[in-house]
């Protein structure tokens, strides 16, 4: 119609003067208006500000469209659900500001991975939601190939503040044919469901939904009273990841973390129930749980005459605030007849930045003097001062799992590796790195002198069962391996 205005109004003029065309102008956007052409037209749904991606709702009605087209055409389609991994660490680290950067970020380059006429949504804080758009063939291959091109396309580094961030994420997906259920709801839950079990077993997973998959997440409040139940009734235990020695390569401790392996819906992430035990207040107890868990492991080791130097524990600011720490530390230690020297208190760094009370430095420092080594865990993200490290005792640092990452191939992270090494050897401190995942993480952390590794390139969590297997393994490997013999000058 606007094509045809130029030409419309030129006739009008020629053929009845300025009368006919003031009659149209006038006339012509009352005729455009009772025929709708200036109602609201277009996409209305709501967006997000930060990504301009569609909101939950605005998916839901996408997908509920394309659940329809598949159901009733034959299509196939899939139900993708990608979480970042770490991401409140990292807001709380760097501000929201830098939150919201790498989600656009991230957000862009899954669109680019993408089919243009495929659906993204953002649908929380720092998760993500594709619908892809009907098509002929999709296989699980094909989309265990698409899930982990969009993993890999959040891995790509973010510059932040002159430093360089590397982001995991996890990612669940359910193919329309694979739903459990007829409608768009269900199909859409199941994939929240495989996201909830990729996550579980650790940062990076992927899963595709199964019929077997655990049912879906508790309410928050029933999520709580069954936290607090499951610790009670043993359900949640300590699981050990192993730490070794990058001179020898011999296991030097193990990290106890607490697991809930729930009875119907199998592992439950710590991301899950941590918070809903400490809403319940029930982390000082956790600590109680997680410190006897890890001193019978200790004793069972000795009785096997396997040899593990110490177990780490984690405690956090609630449980420091504890008057009676130190004292029930003392007294579990003498229980089970251990030296103090084999438990590890592993203490947050944001623990000394957020202006501990009396009572949190008292413990550390009664822990310290008591024989326990300190490990100051995180080392790198809360910005503790070296007075700090000095004035609690600190005996090795663990550095964060964020310079660890991708550190073989980005000379950056390289050199913040070496300046924290280069401190540590300075004030004479052990060094461990968390988070290696692989081989070439592995050998460049001894290269450059880290003390001690712990990550999934080592070894997983794993229940105390599992441990004395791992650990005869992991020494035979030690034992095939050829002696590197010196050189008579």
């Amino acid at each position: 119609m606007l094509a045809f205005l130029p030409a419309l109004t030129l006739a009008t003029f020629w053929l009845g003067g300025e009368t006919a065309l003031l009659a149209v102008a006038l006339g012509l956007p009352v005729l455009i208006a009772a025929a709708g052409g200036f109602s609201k037209r277009g996409n209305t749904v709501p967006r997000d500000a930060v990504t301009g991606m569609i909101l939950r709702d605005g998916f839901e009605q996408e997908a509920a469209r394309i659940h329809t087209e598949c159901s009733e055409g034959g299509l196939r389609s899939a139900i993708f659900v990608l979480e970042l991994d770490d991401y409140k660490e990292l807001t709380d680290r760097h501000g929201q500001e830098a939150g919201d950067r790498i989600m656009q970020h991230c957000g862009a380059q899954i669109v680019s991975a993408l089919r243009q006429n495929d659906i993204i949504a953002r649908i929380g804080d720092s998760r993500f939601a594709v619908c892809l758009a009907p098509t002929l063939q999709l296989d699980l291959e094909l989309c265990i190939q698409l899930a982990g091109r969009m993993q890999s396309a959040t891995e790509e580094p973010v510059a932040l503040d002159g430093t360089t961030l590397y982001m995991t994420s996890s990612l669940g997906f359910c193919q329309h044919n694979r739903a459990p259920g007829s409608t768009s709801a269900e199909w859409n839950s199941a994939a929240i469901a495989a996201l909830s079990e990729a996550q579980s077993n650790g940062p990076g997973g992927i899963r595709a939904y199964s019929a077997d998959m655990p049912g879906h997440a508790s309410s928050r409040s029933s999520l709580r009273d069954e936290a607090a139940a499951a610790l009670e009734t043993g359900q949640i235990q300590a699981w050990f990841q192993p730490q070794i020695c990058t001179d020898t390569g011999r296991v030097s401790g193990f990290e106890a973390l607490a697991r809930w392996l729930h009875p119907v819906q199998g592992l439950i992430p710590p991301s899950t129930f941590l918070p809903a035990l400490e809403e319940a207040g029930l982390m000082d107890r956790l600590s109680q749980v997680m410190l006897y868990n890890a001193l019978v492991a200790i004793r069972a080791w000795d009785e096997a005459g396997v040899k593990v130097p110490c177990v780490g524990v984690n405690f956090a600011t609630q449980e420091l605030r504890n008057p009676g720490l130190a004292g029930r530390v003392k007294w579990e230690l003498e229980r089970f007849g251990l030296p103090a020297d084999r438990l590890c208190v592993e203490i947050l760094e944001t623990v000394m930045t957020d202006q501990p009370d009396d009572v949190v430095t008292r413990n550390i420092l009664s822990l310290s003097e008591m024989g326990c080594p300190i490990d100051l865990d995180d080392f790198g993200t809360g910005h503790a001062s070296i007075s700090a490290v000095r004035r609690f005792n600190i005996s090795r640092i663990k550095i964060d799992r964020s310079f660890v990452m991708k550190a073989d191939q980005d000379p950056e992270q390289q050199k913040l590796i070496s300046a924290i090494l280069t401190m540590a050897e300075r004030l004479e401190l052990e060094t461990l790195a968390e988070g290696v995942e692989t081989a070439g993480e592995h050998a460049l952390l001894a290269q450059l002198g880290c003390g001690h590794v712990q990550g999934f390139g080592i070894g997983r969590p794993m229940p105390f069962d599992q441990t004395l297997d791992w650990i005869a393994a992991h020494e035979a490997k030690l034992q095939d391996a050829p002696a590197i013999g010196r050189q008579t000058p």
